[in-house]
C-alpha cells in the first residue's frame, strides 16, 4: 500500500522518496479504477443523491428520546456562557432585591357576616327585608371593604396622611419645597396629589379575601411597623361595621320619614272614598240588605226561586194529567191492565181500593164457577156482570180523580204566569240599578284598598320605629390582628428559590432563543440535512505563522542573472498554511479535500472548480492550499484565478503581473510566458489580470477558445484548480459546468446563513449537479464539538495531540 511520510519539509520528502525509489505523485495521485475505490465513489454518490428525509428513515429512530435529550444537552454546551451569564445576573438581582428591600410586616383581623343572627325582635315582620346571604353579597361585602370610603374612614381616624410612612408632612414638605421653587405649584393642588397618593399606597397594602366558601372574612394591612399594621387592620374592621351601622341607621330613618308622609295620605284619602261611597248611595237609594246585595237584587233573586217552583209544579201536575187520561182512554175490558193501573192518588183513595179488592174476588170466583159449572151457567154471568159493574165504578172513580188533577194543572199554570209577571217587572226595575250599582262597586273597591293600605303601612311604621331603636349589622370580629413577630415581605426563601428557577428559565430560554436565531452551518449534519450534499471537511480558522513556527527552509537565492521575475510571491503565510504547517489539522482537512477529489472524479487530468456563496468566506485560501497540497505530492498542478470580476488570488500570489488568463485564451501570449510558479513546490499559477472591469465575463467561460484552451490544459496537468467567483454576487461560475470537473463550496463556519446557501445552489442547478461536496471553512475548532452531539469528542484537539504540532 503506497503511504507518505512527512519529513519537515517537502524537500527532504522529495529527496527521500528519491532514495527509496517512490513516486510521490503516484502515491497521492489515488486511482479510482479498482473496486475498493468504485466503492468510494458509490458511496459519495449515494449520499449525494439522497434526501434528508433519507437520512431520517436510515437512522433507527431519528426523534428518539435519547436524541432529544443530546439535542438539549448540547444547546446547553453550546450557549453555557451566555446561560451561566443570565442566571448569575437574576440571582444577584435577587439577592440585592432582598438585601436592600425593607422588610415589612402583615397583620390579619378575621369578621364574621352572619345574617342567622338572633334578633330582638322575632315576632315583629321586619319592615327592611336582607337579602339571602350567598357568594355576590360576600363578594360585594369584599368590595365595600376595599372602597375609598372605608380607607378614607380609616386614614382620617389614625391621622395617616401624616405618617412618613404614606407620604405624609416630611414627604409633603420635601416635595412642595422642590415643586414650589421648580414649577410654583399651589399647595392645595399638591395637597391633594399627596392624598390621593396616599389613598393609593394604602388601598396597595391592603387586602380583603374571603375564608374558602365560609362567611369568614380575613382583612390583612401590610406595613413597615408591626404595631401600626396590627392597629389598621383593626381599624379597617371596625371602620365597616360602623359603616353597615350608619348605613342602616340612615335608611330606616328615610324609611320611617316617608312612612309618615304616605301614612297621612292614605287616612286622606281612606276618609274621602268612604264619604263617596255613603253620597252615591244616598244620591241613588241603593238600599243594602245584608251580603253586600241591594233589595232590587234579592227581590230578583227571590222571584227567580218562586218561578223555578212554579214551573216544576206545572210540569208536574201536567204529567199526572196525562197518566191518568191515557189510563182512562186505555180502559177496554174488566181485564185490561189500563184498567186496572193507577197513579199515585189511586194508592191513597179508599173506595178504589176497596172497589179494586172486591173486583179481584169477583174475578176469582168467576174463573173457579165457570171451571166447574161452565161460562154459560147463570152464576158465572151474572159474577161476570158484577165485575163490569164494578170496573165501571172505577172508571169513573178515576174519571173524578182526572178532573181534579186537570184543576191541580191550571192552579199550578195560573201561578206560574203570575210568578213569571212579576220577575219581569223585578228585573225591570233592576236594570235602572244597574249601572249604579257597577259604580257603587268601584267606589267600595276603592275605599277597601286605601283601608288595607293604611292598615299595613300603621303596622309597619309602628315596627320601624321599634327597629330604628336598636339598629344591628350582621358583620362581628372573630379575631383581632395583633402585631406579627416575623416579617412577611421580602420572603428570602422564597425570592431566592424563585430567583434560583428564574435564573435558569431566563438563562435557558435566552440560550434557545440564541441557538433558534443561529441558523449558520456548524456541523456536517447541517450540511448534509440543508444541502443533501457530503462535507468533505471541517478546516480550522488559519492565521498568520509566525517565522519561528514554520517549518520551511529558507531559500537559496539565485544569482540575478539567472532570478526569475514570474516567481508567486510569499507575501500572505495564510496561503502557504499547508506548506508552513503540514502537521496541523488544517494541513489535514485539505488533504481530507484532496482525497474525496481523487475519489470522486475519475478523469486523468482533473479540473475542480473553489467557489463559494458569498465573498471573504475564503475560498482563494483554500484554492491555493489545495493546489499547493497537491504539488507538494510531486504532481503537476495549475492554480488559475477564476474570479475575473474581483481576482483576489491574483493580487496576494502574482501582484506585479501584466499578462493572464484572457491573454493566453485570446492568443496575445503563451501560456509559458503568463504563468508564475513556486521553485520550491513547482507550482504553476495562472493568475487573471484585468486592466477594466468586464461587464460579460460570463461569455468569457462559454467561448469555445476558452473550451480549447482548457482542453490543452488537461494534457498538460494532473490537477487544475480555479479559485472561481462566489455564487450570490455574479453568475460566472454557472458558465463553467463545460470546463470544470467538479465542483467544492466553502463555505464559513459559523457566518454563512443556512438559507443563502439554499438559494445560491438553487439558482445555480448545474452547478449543484457536479458539487463534490462542502467544505466548513475558518472553524473555530475549540467550539466544534459543542454542536456536534455524541460526536463532539471527535473534533476535541486533545485526541490529535501525538499527530498534529499545532
Amino acid at each position: 500500500m503506497p503511504f507518505l511520510l512527512t519529513c519537515q519539509t517537502h524537500n527532504h520528502e522529495l529527496e527521500w522518496s528519491r532514495r527509496c525509489g517512490i513516486d510521490l505523485h503516484a502515491a497521492g495521485a489515488i486511482s479510482c479504477e479498482g473496486p475498493r475505490s468504485q466503492g468510494k465513489l458509490d458511496m459519495l454518490q449515494f449520499s449525494k443523491t439522497h434526501s434528508a428525509e433519507d437520512y431520517g428513515r436510515a437512522a433507527p429512530e431519528a426523534n428518539s428520546a435519547a436524541e432529544l435529550l443530546e439535542n438539549l444537552l448540547g444547546i446547553v454546551r453550546r450557549q453555557y456562557a451566555l446561560i451561566l451569564f443570565v442566571g448569575v445576573l437574576t440571582m444577584v438581582l435577587a439577592f440585592v432585591y432582598v438585601v436592600a428591600a425593607t422588610p415589612r410586616f402583615m397583620a390579619v383581623a378575621t369578621m364574621f357576616i352572619d345574617r342567622g343572627k338572633l334578633q330582638p325582635f322575632a315576632q315583629q315582620q321586619q319592615i327592611l327585608v336582607d337579602n339571602p346571604i350567598d357568594s355576590g353579597a360576600i363578594d360585594s361585602q369584599i368590595e365595600i371593604i376595599k372602597s375609598d370610603t372605608i380607607a378614607l374612614s380609616v386614614m382620617n381616624s389614625l391621622h395617616l396622611t401624616d405618617d412618613p410612612e404614606f407620604g405624609g408632612e416630611e414627604a409633603a414638605g420635601m416635595s412642595s419645597g422642590l415643586f414650589s421653587g421648580l414649577f410654583h405649584t399651589n399647595n392645595k393642588n399638591l395637597s391633594s396629589d399627596l392624598s390621593r397618593k396616599a389613598l393609593a399606597s394604602f388601598q396597595q397594602r391592603l387586602s380583603v379575601n374571603r375564608v374558602g366558601m365560609s362567611f369568614v372574612i380575613a382583612v390583612s394591612f401590610i406595613s413597615d411597623k408591626p404595631e401600626r399594621a396590627a392597629q389598621i387592620a383593626n381599624a379597617v374592621v371596625e371602620a365597616y361595621i360602623n359603616d353597615q351601622l350608619e348605613a342602616k341607621y340612615e335608611m330606616t330613618r328615610r324609611a320611617n320619614d316617608w312612612l309618615q308622609g304616605r301614612i297621612g295620605e292614605l287616612r286622606q284619602q281612606t276618609t274621602t272614598s268612604d264619604h263617596a261611597v255613603a253620597d252615591f248611595k244616598a244620591k241613588n237609594n241603593l238600599v243594602n240588605v245584608g251580603n253586600g246585595q241591594l233589595s232590587d237584587e234579592q227581590q230578583v233573586s227571590q222571584l227567580n226561586t218562586q218561578l223555578v217552583e212554579a214551573r216544576a209544579q206545572t210540569s208536574a201536575a201536567q204529567a199526572r194529567l196525562d197518566r191518568i187520561q191515557q189510563v182512562i182512554n186505555a180502559s177496554g175490558n174488566i181485564n185490561d191492565e189500563h184498567t186496572t193501573g193507577t197513579v199515585a192518588d189511586t194508592l191513597n183513595s179508599q173506595i178504589i181500593n176497596q172497589l179494586r179488592t172486591k173486583y179481584l174476588e169477583l174475578v176469582n170466583r168467576e174463573a173457579e164457577f165457570s171451571a166447574r159449572l161452565g161460562s154459560n151457567h147463570l152464576a158465572v154471568v151474572n159474577l161476570q156482570r158484577q165485575i163490569r159493574e164494578i170496573r165501571n165504578s172505577i172508571l169513573d172513580e178515576l174519571k173524578r180523580i182526572s178532573e181534579t188533577y186537570k184543576s191541580d194543572f191550571e192552579i199550578a199554570k195560573q201561578r206560574q204566569v203570575g210568578v213569571e209577571k212579576q220577575l219581569a217587572s223585578a228585573v225591570s226595575d233592576s236594570h235602572s240599578a244597574g249601572q249604579a250599582q257597577a259604580a257603587l262597586n268601584e267606589l267600595e273597591s276603592k275605599a277597601r284598598t286605601y283601608h288595607s293600605l293604611y292598615d299595613n303601612l300603621l303596622q309597619r311604621y309602628t315596627e320601624l320605629n321599634q327597629q330604628e331603636s336598636l339598629p344591628t349589622t350582621e358583620a362581628r370580629f372573630i379575631a383581632r390582628a395583633s402585631p406579627p413577630l416575623d416579617k412577611a415581605y421580602p420572603k428570602t426563601r422564597l425570592i431566592l428559590a424563585g430567583g434560583l428557577f428564574a435564573s435558569l428559565a431566563l438563562g435557558l430560554g435566552v440560550g434557545f432563543l440564541r441557538e433558534m436565531l443561529d441558523s449558520v452551518f456548524r456541523t456536517a449534519k447541517q450540511v448534509a440535512a440543508a444541502l443533501h450534499t457530503n462535507c468533505l471537511a471541517i478546516i480550522p480558522l488559519a492565521e498568520a505563522t509566525p517565522a519561528s513556527l514554520s517549518s520551511e527552509v529558507p531559500e537559496q537565492k539565485l544569482p540575478p542573472e539567472s532570478a526569475d521575475p514570474r516567481t508567486i510571491v510569499r507575501s500572505s503565510n495564510v496561503m502557504w498554511t499547508v506548506n508552513d504547517l503540514p502537521l496541523s489539522r488544517f494541513a489535514e482537512a485539505v488533504r481530507a479535500v484532496k482525497l474525496a477529489v481523487d475519489l470522486s472524479v475519475t478523469q486523468k487530468s482533473k479540473v475542480i472548480g473553489i467557489t463559494s456563496a458569498i465573498p471573504n468566506e475564503g475560498k482563494s485560501t483554500i484554492s491555493a492550499n489545495l493546489a499547493l497540497l497537491m504539488a507538494q505530492v510531486g504532481a503537476r498542478v495549475l492554480l488559475v484565478d477564476g474570479d475575473l470580476r474581483n481576482p483576489s488570488l491574483s493580487r496576494a500570489l502574482a501582484p506585479s503581473a501584466r499578462r493572464g488568463i484572457l491573454d493566453v485564451i485570446s492568443g496575445k501570449a503563451s501560456l509559458q510566458d503568463v504563468v508564475w510558479t513556486d521553485p520550491s513546490t513547482n507550482l504553476t499559477f495562472l493568475p487573471a489580470v484585468m486592466p477594466f472591469r468586464l461587464t460579460h465575463s460570463n461569455e468569457i467561460f462559454g467561448n469555445d477558445l476558452t473550451k480549447q484552451f482548457f482542453s490543452e490544459l488537461r494534457h498538460r496537468y494532473n490537477y487544475i484548480i480555479i479559485d472561481l467567483s462566489p455564487l450570490a454576487p455574479v453568475i460566472d461560475v454557472r458558465a463553467t459546468t463545460n470546463l470544470v470537473d467538479a465542483y467544492v463550496l466553502v463555505v464559513e463556519w459559523g457566518r454563512t446563513r443556512i438559507k443563502l446557501v439554499e438559494h445560491a445552489l438553487s439558482e445555480a442547478e448545474n452547478v449543484y449537479e457536479n458539487l463534490l461536496g462542502v467544505v466548513l471553512n475558518k472553524a473555530n475548532m475549540d467550539v466544534v464539538h459543542r454542536y456536534d452531539g455524541h460526536l463532539g469528542d471527535y473534533y476535541r484537539n486533545k485526541h490529535f495531540a501525538r499527530y498534529y504540532a499545532d
